[in-house]
């Protein structure tokens, strides 16, 4: 049976590799569903990207979109009694992966079925669902969701746009403008947050395109996802229903935050179809491309980089994808014990908020990294617009600004972890407390039984989660409430954090496939998660040194460095061999060979 973890106790627990979902074990249901998806992306997308890039057309992507509702990509995880397929959550996650390959198309794939749909489906009344969420799921009609302002960006509660009830208590009249808001050219509802009257909190709207009084701009022109409708939205005595109110007055602001908790771990599993698509572009092209005599793929230069990207994306599948099946099973469980479907889904998302965090943080910047280093594989043709890599280098970079910037998001999941600590939620002071007194203590040198798969990495695991603990810690005792203020330190934490997640999880889905498949065959596996904790060590090294010089001085700062040398050794590790091995798997398949 299962050992249930709460969101963020991986910093204090060990986590068994049964317990963990590894990408490996999707079922042969799902695998279709994630073909279909590849076929249409393959045959409707791909060949059009140029077009749809380039806006000329104005019924092209609307028209796609409709084209994914009738295959019924639009409904993964609307319930069937409302015209869905009802699949999992991490069903789901499969499926944005997939379309994380497709550029701007991406984007307004995930407007629409996340933050357009889910809050009507997470939040609104039996009749709404009715009403609404059929309509969304077959692209009878198109959503987007109007939360950003000019002043209401990252402080999305600082929204000033007005809804005013009228006096004959039938009707809400809103005003106010949104930006920055996707398939706004197109969409026929808008999810809408207002101000009723001088609340403090937000309310949500659930706003037709036909009940007038909405204007816009014209498509604003973007760096990247230059094809996904982007408009300023402007409401003028738009006049709504009261009974299309979402949820109760005052409640929007806690909408939007749950349903930014899906739109990021969603968004760290939409990065994987880019990164496997991006890595696939740069061995073909690298086999191909002539320099000396050779193919570039013969230089340890070239090797290093697809290692590396495979690498990194390896680490990413397997975070992405062992939070999306623990917020399943919180879901399921929350269900089970009485609470509705839709209170199960948020109370579960909830739980799991800093890993859904993590996600979208590590899920970006890898995506950054592995566009990055594919522009710099194709050389010069990297920089033109005639290869894939410049349009891909451009899309990927809005991931790192939405659904909350990496820096917000960093400071957030570290906040919440120090909340759920004061409430006695998560226990991180007895832990901490361990580790301040093992520091007084002489330093153990009891070997470790390396018989066992993982079992040196899982050693190295449990003493970076030691860092955390003593870092962070220390830095609560000394800062208390102050340490909100301490951004750069809060966000030394957070990458911490990351790291000690991401390589856990690549270990832990190494192990699990060692003992599904054996110690020869999983080769490939062992090698790139050597690599990443080796990785990861260096990163915890370099963010812990900067958090304790920031906070502390004199004698004290000198033993918590001796500690952070401690707990971050690590035997020597031949990088260089693992990833030439690595390379050489990459380059005989032709393209990534982890998963997919």
């Amino acid at each position: 049976m299962k050992t249930p973890i709460n969101g963020g106790e991986f910093l204090i627990k060990e986590t068994s590799a049964a317990d963990v979902f590894i990408p490996e074990e999707f079922s042969e249901e799902q695998l279709m569903m994630a073909q279909a998806c590849q076929d249409f992306v393959d045959m409707e997308i791909m060949p059009k990207a140029e077009a749809i890039d380039s806006m000329k057309d104005p019924d092209l992507v609307p028209g796609i979109l409709k084209k994914a509702g009738e295959l019924g990509l639009l409904g993964v995880s609307v319930p069937e009694e409302f015209g869905g397929l009802g699949m999992s959550f991490n069903t789901s996650m499969l499926i944005a992966d997939i379309i994380g390959s497709a550029g701007s198309f991406s984007t307004t794939y995930g407007a629409h079925t996340g933050i357009g749909t889910l809050p009507i489906l997470y939040y609104g009344t039996e009749e709404q669902k009715q009403k609404y969420l059929p309509k969304l799921a077959n692209a009878e009609w198109a959503a987007c969701y109007c939360l950003t302002e000019p002043d209401a960006g990252s402080d999305a509660n600082s929204g000033k746009t007005k809804a005013t009830l009228t006096e004959d208590g039938k009707h809400y009249l809103i005003n106010g403008q949104k930006m920055w808001i996707s398939n706004g050219g197109f969409a026929d509802l808008f999810i809408v947050f207002a101000r009723v009257e001088d609340d403090k909190y937000l309310s949500a709207f659930i706003v037709e395109k036909t009940f007038g009084g909405i204007t816009m701009n014209e498509e604003e022109k973007k760096m990247g996802i230059k094809g996904s409708s982007t408009r300023q939205v402007f409401f003028n005595d738009c006049k709504v229903p009261v009974e299309n109110l979402l949820s109760e007055r005052g409640n929007g602001f806690k909408i939007a935050v749950n349903i930014l908790n899906i739109g990021r771990i969603k968004l760290g599993a939409g990065v994987l179809g880019g990164c496997r698509t991006v890595l696939g572009n740069a061995i073909q092209y690298a086999g191909e491309r002539k320099q000396f005599g050779v193919s570039i793929n013969t230089f340890g230069a070239i090797k290093q980089k697809l290692a590396e990207m495979a690498i990194r994306t390896y680490a990413c599948e397997a975070l992405c994808y062992r939070a999306g099946q623990d917020v399943e099973d919180r879901m399921a469980s929350l269900a089970a014990e009485g609470l509705s479907d839709a209170e199960a889904k948020l109370k579960g998302l909830e739980q799991f908020a800093i890993e859904c965090a993590i996600a979208k943080v590590h899920g970006s910047e890898v995506l950054d990294y592995v566009v990055d280093q594919g522009v710099q594989v194709y050389g010069g043709m990297g920089y033109s617009a005639d290869a894939p890599m410049e349009r891909a280098y451009r899309d990927a970079r809005i991931s790192r600004i939405y659904e909350g910037t990496n820096e917000i998001n960093r400071i957030l999941m570290v906040g919440m972890l120090l909340k759920r600590a004061m409430k006695g939620e998560i226990d991180l002071m007895r832990p901490a407390m361990a580790v301040g007194e093992e520091l007084k203590a002489v330093p153990s040198f009891d070997q470790v039984d390396t018989s066992q798969p993982m079992a040196a990495e899982k050693d190295v695991l449990s003493k970076l989660k030691k860092v955390f603990l003593m870092v962070g810690g220390r830095a609560a005792q000394v800062l208390g409430s102050k340490i909100d203020g301490e951004q750069e330190i809060m966000m030394n934490l957070a990458d911490i954090m990351i790291e000690i997640y991401a390589a856990e999880s690549a270990v832990l889905r190494t192990e699990k496939l060692i003992s599904q498949r054996g110690v020869e065959s999983t080769r490939i596996q062992q090698a790139a998660t050597q690599v990443y904790l080796f990785e990861a060590v260096e990163k915890i090294q370099t963010a812990g040194k900067e958090a304790i010089n920031s906070f502390l001085s004199g004698d004290e700062q000198k033993v918590l460095l001796m500690g952070l040398k401690r707990f971050t050794k690590m035997e020597s590790v031949n990088v260089k061999e693992l990833r030439r091995e690595i390379a050489d798997a990459l380059i005989a398949k032709g393209k990534y060979l982890f998963f997919q």
